[in-house]
């Protein structure tokens, strides 16, 4: 009885770092698609600085008012010099005119699927075990 009591008081902690052990997976396929993506297949010398590399990240779990708890992988804004991060990952992402897709987000999500719920488990399994 005691052990149900304490998991409901620590509920929050525990659903937080299961979807932070989660998104850890994801953000690390991301990352390595990215990097491999950019400076793929150009005419000319590639310019790419690391910044967009650099700002692909995860933001802080949330709890929206129906009390799901979420978390946002992508990028932080803004990049220095006034362009959108954002803008930059869609057009390597769909491609513009004269520049083909690149996919990395689409296909980091489907490949990072069943080892995020993995991971999720894992961590919400050993949250859970250390009560």
């Amino acid at each position: 009885m005691a052990s149900l009591e304490t998991l409901g008081d620590k509920t929050d902690g525990i659903i937080q770092s299961a979807l932070e052990a989660g998104a850890e997976v994801v953000v690390s396929k991301a990352r390595s698609n990215l990097a491999s993506a950019i400076g793929r297949n150009l005419k000319e010398r590639p310019r790419s600085t690391g910044a967009l590399l650099a700002a692909l990240g995860v933001s802080p779990v949330k709890i929206d008012h129906n009390g799901v708890h979420n978390l946002k992988i992508g990028f932080s804004e803004p990049r220095r010099g006034g362009g959108v991060n954002a803008k930059l990952a869609t057009i390597l992402e769909y491609g513009k005119s004269g520049q083909p897709p690149k996919p990395f987000l689409r296909p980091a999500r489907l490949a990072s699927r069943a080892p995020c719920i993995a991971a999720m488990q894992r961590k919400f399994e050993e949250e859970v075990n250390g009560i």
